[in-house]
C-alpha cells in the first residue's frame, strides 16, 4: 500500500480556489440586481445643469442681500454661510457639528450674538416650517438672519386683538 504524499501548495491552492469560486458565486447575485437606473429616476442633464444656475444664483443674491442689510461682519460671506448653518444645524438636533462649524464661525470674527438671535428668531417660526420641504427651512433661516427680530404673522395679528377688545370692554362710556 502506497501512500500518497501530498504537497502543500496545492492543498493551499485549492482552499484558495475554493473560497475564490465561493465569493464569485455570492457576488453574482449583487452584480446582477445593480445596473443602470430606470430611466424615470434620471434627470435630463440640460435640467440638472440650469437648475444648478439658477440655484448658484439665488445663494449668491442671498449672500449680497445679508452684504447690504447688515451693518458689520455678519454680513460678511464667511459669517452668513456659517452661520445659517449653524443655525440649520442646532435645529436639527446636530450639536456635535454645529459646535464645530461655531468654532470656524468665532475663527473668522464672526459676532455669536447673531446666530443666537437668529435662532431664538427660528423657534419663534417653528410652526410655519414644514419638515418635508427643505426649502422652508432654509429660506426661514434667512430671513431670520437678515433681520433677527422678525415676529411670525399670525402671532403679531392675534395678540393686538384680544387686548383691544379688553379695553374696549373696560372703557367708560360716551356722555
Amino acid at each position: 500500500m502506497r501512500r500518497r504524499v501530498r504537497d502543500p501548495k496545492v492543498a493551499v491552492l485549492r482552499h484558495f480556489a475554493a473560497a475564490g469560486l465561493a465569493l464569485l458565486i455570492g457576488s453574482a447575485g449583487a452584480f446582477a440586481q445593480s445596473g443602470t437606473p430606470a430611466p424615470q429616476d434620471q434627470k435630463p442633464p440640460a435640467a440638472s445643469a440650469a437648475d444648478a444656475n439658477k440655484d448658484n444664483q439665488r445663494k449668491a443674491d442671498e449672500f449680497v442681500e445679508a452684504s447690504q442689510a447688515i451693518n458689520g461682519p455678519a454680513g460678511n460671506p464667511e459669517c452668513v454661510w456659517l452661520g445659517r448653518r449653524v443655525v440649520s444645524l442646532m435645529w436639527r438636533d446636530d450639536l456635535d457639528t454645529a459646535f464645530r462649524h461655531l468654532d470656524l464661525y468665532d475663527r473668522f470674527g464672526c459676532p455669536g450674538g447673531h446666530v443666537q438671535a437668529a435662532f431664538r428668531c427660528l423657534t419663534r417660526f417653528g410652526g410655519q416650517i414644514d419638515p418635508k420641504v427643505a426649502e422652508t427651512l432654509s429660506s426661514r433661516i434667512h430671513a431670520c438672519w437678515i433681520n433677527p427680530g422678525a415676529q411670525p404673522q399670525t402671532a403679531a395679528a392675534q395678540g393686538p386683538a384680544p387686548a383691544s377688545a379688553a379695553t374696549a370692554g373696560n372703557a367708560p362710556a360716551p356722555a
